[in-house]
């Protein structure tokens, strides 16, 4: 990226996004400009690839449908490495078509076997919900995928849908919580499930990571161990962010070689970066009379009421859950006075909603009937919503990969879009607004993950005992020979099939019970 703090004239610079931008500084007097910095991200044009060979002729067909008439160069590659029986991740943009390298396979091989099941796992429910949908649009004329009958199963579902799906679903969209809880403990009443388990998508794989990652990635080894118990061998295809080594990081959730797609082949349109540090308050000093800058939620909310007013559709970021409430209300009151036609098109996004809450919204600012709004990362990852022209950034989220991918939002279909960072009353965020280098020109994070940590690992060992007794060769795959024998030292009652012959063996006992000893 390359970029400079002023607007240069001229038609060469004059894209969707730096309208956008100018409009924003209309009527800013010129030294009193809160802008620091502007870069500009040029266009991309679009890598396509044939359809596959293997690739069924009704979910092709269902493709061309939704407007997919070629596949791009990665969601082939990454299809075709997934059909081929390899675990694999695919680690490009925001808005490259992710989705399409794991719906491609497994809806072929779910149409080429009536018998065939598929798991979907998630780290946000506004994903799995929008990832069903699509799902079901796809699926619902599709006379081979017809028993599909794709379903979720989470914290929202009821009891009799949770039933009808236990008995019904081939294609299962959950998380890793749900997984853990329900699935593998009752494993036997998913029987179904598992013994014809073709595929497992992990998407936005990369948000499992530190300690939180390494328990996910425990519960993966859980599932392929249960999986095996039942006779099948599923394939992993993992979807991540662009991020630092994914095919290691994908390797060390799933616990298996993993191969990795990075090349990316989809399309985007020119993005303007802006970095915007707000102004300092007059009437307000800090301790000892220092100067004070305006809250970065106050200016993001101002930000987001302009480009409403301009007609422009705006996601706005905000760090906490009653920070985005605070914007969409600052928002709103401002478009009272400015606009009051708009100020119904303004609202917050956030966890904590219900269930029919979010999905309202969510289906809102997609077709349009919403033109801002005030979201925690709650809508970061994944969520297709089309035709975004603006994303402001309240605050830098804390990585390099979650700014870039807040900021992917915008432009989704290919046309120009503007990204805003603005900057809280703090050193690091000062320093990033007048050093972009160091944020537009860095390298993204790698995921960090650490399955084999004790603290991790014993209570996971735990839960897999208590699913099925553990035997020599999988206390060798866990790695958890020393801490099984911690375990055993603290008097747990462990279910072990052959581990060294233990007098600490037992045939079962409920997870309850082993935490509850601990």
């Amino acid at each position: 990226m390359t970029g400079s703090p002023f607007l240069p004239s001229g038609d060469a610079t004059r894209t969707y996004g730096r309208e956008l931008l100018e409009r924003l500084l209309a009527g800013i007097p010129s030294g009193e400009s809160p802008l620091t910095h502007v870069a500009e991200i040029p266009a991309r044009p679009a890598r396509h690839s044939d359809w596959p060979q293997w690739a069924h002729d009704d979910v092709v067909a269902a493709f061309r449908g939704q407007g997919v008439e070629r596949p791009w160069h990665h969601q082939a590659s990454a299809a075709d490495i997934a059909a081929g029986g390899e675990h694999v991740v695919v680690s490009t943009g925001t808005a490259s078509g992710k989705s399409v390298a794991y719906q491609l396979p497994v809806l072929s091989a779910l149409a080429d076997d009536p018998q065939a099941t598929a798991l979907y796992l998630s780290p946000t429910k506004a994903l799995g919900a929008d990832q069903l949908r699509a799902v079901t649009e796809l699926t619902s004329d599709i006379d081979a995928l017809s028993t599909v009958c794709a379903c979720a199963y989470d914290g929202d579902t009821s009891t009799e849908i949770r039933q009808w799906t236990r008995r019904h679903s081939r294609w299962i969209f959950t998380n890793p919580d749900m997984l853990h809880l329900s699935l593998l403990p009752a494993h036997a009443r998913w029987a179904r499930l598992w013994r014809r388990l073709r595929y497992v998508v992990v998407d936005e794989c990369h948000s499992y990571r530190g300690v939180f990652g390494s328990h996910v990635a425990l519960i993966l080894r859980r599932l392929r161990r249960v999986a095996r118990r039942y006779g099948a061998d599923p394939v992993f295809v993992l979807a991540s962010a662009t991020t630092a080594e994914p095919g290691a990081a994908a390797s060390r959730l799933i616990g298996a070689p993993c191969r990795e797609v990075t090349e990316d082949g989809s399309p985007h349109g020119p993005r303007t970066v802006a970095m915007w540090e707000p102004p300092l308050l007059r009437e307000v000093t800090g301790e000892h009379g220092a100067p004070v800058r305006r809250a970065a939620g106050t200016e993001a909310a101002r930000l987001l009421a302009d480009l409403v007013v301009e007609g422009a559709r705006t996601l706005a970021f905000v760090r906490s859950r009653h920070g985005a409430e605070l914007a969409a209300m600052g928002a709103r009151r401002l478009l009272t006075e400015a606009a009051p036609d708009l100020v119904d098109r303004v609202a917050a996004y956030r966890a904590g909603y219900l269930a029919e809450d979010r999905r309202d919204l969510e289906s809102a600012l997609s077709d349009g009937r919403l033109l801002g709004v005030a979201s925690t990362n709650a809508l970061e990852l994944g969520v297709d919503i089309a035709g975004l022209d603006a994303v402001i950034v309240a605050g830098f989220p804390g990585t390099v990969a979650s700014f870039r991918q807040q900021g992917g939002r915008a432009g989704r279909r290919g046309q120009g879009s503007l990204v805003v960072l603005v900057a809280r009353d703090d050193p690091l965020d000062t320093y990033l607004v007048h050093h972009p280098q160091a944020l537009l020109d860095r390298p993204v994070e790698a995921t960090v993950t650490d399955p084999n940590n004790p603290y991790v690992l014993g209570p996971q060992l735990l839960c897999a005992a208590a699913e099925l007794p553990l035997g020599d060769a999988e206390v060798d795959e866990f790695g958890a020979l020393d801490v099984l024998t911690a375990l055993a030292e603290q008097g747990l009652r462990l279910c072990c099939k052959d581990w060294r012959q233990s007098e600490v063996g037992c045939r079962s006992a409920p997870i309850r019970r082993l935490l509850r000893n601990g």
